[in-house]
C-alpha cells in the first residue's frame, strides 16, 4: 500500500476523513501495482477452510442493508402489491399488537372480503395467541437468533394454541422464565386452556402462581444430588399446603421466608456511580440513569421493556471497551461516566461451565491442583515417582489413554447422535492401574473424584487449599455435586452458582461490577435464598451487582431499583420507577410497584 501510494501520489500522512473520493477509492479498490481492501479479503476468503482465517475474516465482517431490496428481502414485484395501502414488508415491520390492529380495522370490497375471511380468521387468531403469551410487543419479522428462552418459549406455546391439538402430552419447562409477575396468570390461563381442550399439560416449576394453580402437584426432594429423588408429595395442590416433609410447602405456607432486609445500604453524599446519559440503542428513549456502586441494583420491568438492551449492550459492552475487552459494538449511548471506579464488568449467567465431560466442578474452581498436589505427596506416589500431574485426566501420563481421561469412548453413530459408553480398559475410572493404587486417607484418585463436596470437606479438612474453596460451593447450597460432575450433567442455576463461587474464592482486590440476568432461573425458593446469601458475600468483599430479575423474592432484598416501561417494545424504553423498594411501591404507572407493594407488607 505505501509503495503503490507513493507512485500514485496517494497521501499518506493525513486522516482517513481528509483524503479525497479518488484517493479513497485507490485505498480500497486499489490499481494494477496494489489489489486494495476489497482485494485482500477477496483472496483470503479462498483461505476460508482455515479456522484461523475465519477468525480474523470475522473481525471485519458486519452487516449492511441491501441496496437493492432496502431490507425487505423481496423483489420489486412483491414489493408492488398493496393492501390497505401497505405492502408486505411494512406489515412485518408491525410489532404484533399494531398487526393485530391493522387486519381488525383492514376494509375491503365485498368481493375480496368474502375471499379473505377465512385468511383474516386464522391471522387475527394467530396474533392474538401471541398477545396472550404476552408477546405484544415483538415485531412479525424479528430474527429468531435475537429471541430470549422465554419468548421463543412462548412462541412454541402460541403455536401449539393455534394448532388446537387434542389428545397430547405437553411438557415445559420454566415456561414463566422472563415473564413479569404481571404476564403470570395470563400464562397460566393459556396452560388451563390446553387442558380445557382435551390435553395433558406437564409444568417444571417454582413459581408459586402456578404452582397453587396446577390440578396435581408432584413434589420431589427431599434435598438435591444424592438427597433428593424422592417424591416428597403427589396429590392435589390445595393438599400440598399439609405436607410435613416438603420444603415447597414450608414456603407456600410462610413457615419459611426470605425475609425483607431491616436496614439497606444507603447512599451517601461521596457515593461512587456509574453515570450513563442518553441511551438510545433499540427501545430505549434517550435514558439517563445513575447506577450507584457497592450495593444490590434491580433492573426490572416486564418482558420487552428494554432491560437487557440497557444492561448488557450499553452498560456491560461499555465497561469492556474501556477496559480494553470488547471489540464488538456497543450500544448508543452519549457518555458513561464512573467507569474508573470498577476493575472490570463480569457478566455471571447461566451458560455452561464447560462442553466436555473433561469439565468438573473441581477443575472449574482450581480445587482439584490442591488434591493432585496432596496425592503425589503421598509415599506410595513417591515410590513410584509419581508427579502432581500423573494425577491429571487432562494430560497423558496417569491417564487412561484409551477414553484420554474421559472415563467414556465416544462411538459415532453417523445418522444418529453419538452415543458415550464406558471405556473398556479403565472401566470409566479415566486413570491407569497403577495411579489408582495411590491412597489418600483410603481413597484413590477416581474415589474422591466420586465424592460429594460435602463428604470431600470431611476427608481434607487437614488441607485449608482443598477446604477454603469447598465451602464456598457449601455456603451457596452446592454440597450435593460430586467432585467429578461432568459439567455437561450441571443445570444453568448450577452452573451460575458455581461461578459465583469461583470469583468469591479468587480472593482477588479489585471492584468488579457482576451482571446477572435472571440469576433465579431454576432455582427452588430455597437456592434463592442461598443465591441472596452469595450476593451478600460479593458485596461484603467490595464488588457491585446489577441484576435484571422478575422475581420478587430477589427485588424486595434490593438496595436500588430501576424500573424499566411502563410495556414492552415501543410502549417500554423508559424509567418508570427509581428507588428503594419502599420508595416505588406508590409508583401507579409501574407494574413491578403493584405487585411489590403486598410482598413487602408481608416482611
Amino acid at each position: 500500500l505505501k509503495k503503490a501510494a507513493r507512485n500514485s501520489g496517494v497521501r499518506m500522512d493525513v486522516p482517513w476523513a481528509e483524503l479525497t473520493p479518488k484517493e479513497r477509492k485507490f485505498v480500497i479498490e486499489g490499481n494494477d501495482e496494489f489489489k486494495g481492501i476489497e482485494g485482500f479479503f477477496r483472496s483470503l476468503e479462498r483461505k476460508k477452510y482455515k479456522v484461523h482465517i475465519r477468525v480474523f475474516l470475522s473481525r471485519y465482517r458486519g452487516y449492511s442493508v441491501c441496496p437493492d431490496c432496502g431490507g425487505s428481502r423481496l423483489r420489486r414485484e412483491a414489493l408492488n402489491v398493496h393492501l390497505g395501502s401497505r405492502t408486505i414488508d411494512k406489515v412485518c415491520a408491525f410489532t404484533v399488537a399494531d398487526a393485530r390492529n391493522f387486519f381488525a380495522e383492514l376494509t375491503l370490497t365485498k368481493k375480496r372480503a368474502e375471499i379473505s375471511t377465512r385468511i383474516r380468521q386464522e391471522i387475527t387468531k394467530r396474533l392474538s395467541f401471541l398477545g396472550d403469551v404476552g408477546l405484544d410487543y415483538l415485531t412479525l419479522d424479528r430474527l429468531s437468533s435475537t429471541l430470549s428462552g422465554g419468548e421463543a418459549q412462548r412462541i412454541n406455546l402460541a403455536s401449539s394454541l393455534g394448532s388446537s391439538l387434542v389428545g397430547t402430552l405437553y411438557v415445559l419447562d420454566e415456561p414463566s422464565i422472563g415473564l413479569h409477575p404481571r404476564d403470570n396468570q395470563r400464562l397460566i390461563r393459556i396452560l388451563e386452556r390446553l387442558r380445557d381442550q382435551g390435553n395433558t399439560v406437564i409444568v417444571v416449576e417454582h413459581d408459586p402462581d402456578m404452582i397453587k394453580s396446577g390440578d396435581f402437584v408432584v413434589d420431589l426432594g427431599l434435598g438435591a444430588g444424592a438427597l433428593g429423588g424422592e417424591v416428597v408429595f403427589a396429590g392435589p395442590a390445595d393438599e400440598l399446603l399439609q405436607a410435613p416433609n416438603s420444603l415447597t410447602a414450608k414456603y407456600l405456607r410462610e413457615e419459611l421466608r426470605i425475609p425483607v432486609p431491616t436496614v439497606r445500604r444507603k447512599w451517601l453524599p461521596d457515593a461512587e456511580f456509574l453515570r450513563l446519559r442518553g441511551a438510545s440503542e433499540h427501545n430505549l428513549r434517550d435514558l439517563n440513569v445513575d447506577i450507584p456502586l457497592n450495593m444490590l441494583t434491580c433492573v426490572t420491568g416486564v418482558s420487552g421493556s428494554g432491560k437487557s438492551t440497557l444492561v448488557h449492550d450499553v452498560i456491560y459492552a461499555s465497561i469492556r471497551r474501556v477496559k480494553g475487552f470488547w471489540d464488538k459494538r456497543v450500544g448508543s449511548h452519549k457518555e458513561l461516566e464512573g467507569t474508573e471506579f470498577l476493575s472490570d464488568a463480569v457478566l455471571v449467567d447461566q451458560t455452561p461451565i464447560g462442553r466436555t465431560p473433561r469439565s468438573n466442578p473441581v477443575t472449574y474452581l482450581k480445587v482439584f491442583d490442591a488434591i493432585r498436589e496432596l496425592f503425589a505427596g503421598t509415599r506410595a506416589a513417591r515410590t513410584q515417582n509419581l508427579t502432581a500431574g500423573h494425577f491429571s485426566f487432562n494430560v497423558p501420563g496417569g491417564r487412561c489413554e484409551s477414553c484420554e481421561g474421559e472415563g467414556a469412548v465416544r462411538i459415532e453413530m453417523q445418522f444418529l447422535a453419538d452415543v458415550f459408553v464406558p471405556c473398556e480398559d479403565c472401566e470409566g475410572k479415566r486413570f491407569k492401574p497403577r495411579v489408582l493404587e495411590v491412597l489418600y486417607r483410603d481413597r484413590n484418585i477416581d474415589e474422591v473424584l466420586q465424592m460429594t463436596v460435602r463428604e470431600a470437606l470431611r476427608v481434607f479438612s487437614s488441607s485449608p487449599k482443598v477446604v477454603r474453596r469447598l465451602r464456598i460451593l457449601e455456603e451457596i447450597g452446592l454440597d450435593y455435586l460430586r467432585l467429578g460432575q461432568p459439567a455437561t450433567t450441571l443445570s444453568g442455576g448450577e452452573a451460575q452458582r458455581i461461578k459465583i463461587a469461583a470469583h468469591l474464592g479468587s480472593r482477588r482486590a479489585d471492584r468488579t461490577l457482576y451482571i446477572f440476568d435472571e440469576p433465579t432461573t431454576g432455582l427452588h425458593f430455597d437456592d434463592i435464598a442461598k443465591l441472596l446469601s452469595s450476593f451478600e458475600k460479593l458485596l461484603a468483599a467490595g464488588h457491585s451487582l446489577l441484576v435484571i430479575e422478575h422475581n420478587l423474592d430477589v427485588i424486595k432484598t434490593a438496595d436500588w431499583i430501576i424500573d424499566l416501561g411502563p410495556d414492552g417494545g415501543k410502549d417500554g424504553g423508559r424509567i418508570v420507577a427509581e428507588g428503594t423498594p419502599e420508595e416505588i411501591v406508590d409508583r401507579s404507572d409501574s407494574h413491578t410497584s403493584r405487585y411489590l407493594r403486598p410482598v413487602l407488607s408481608l416482611g
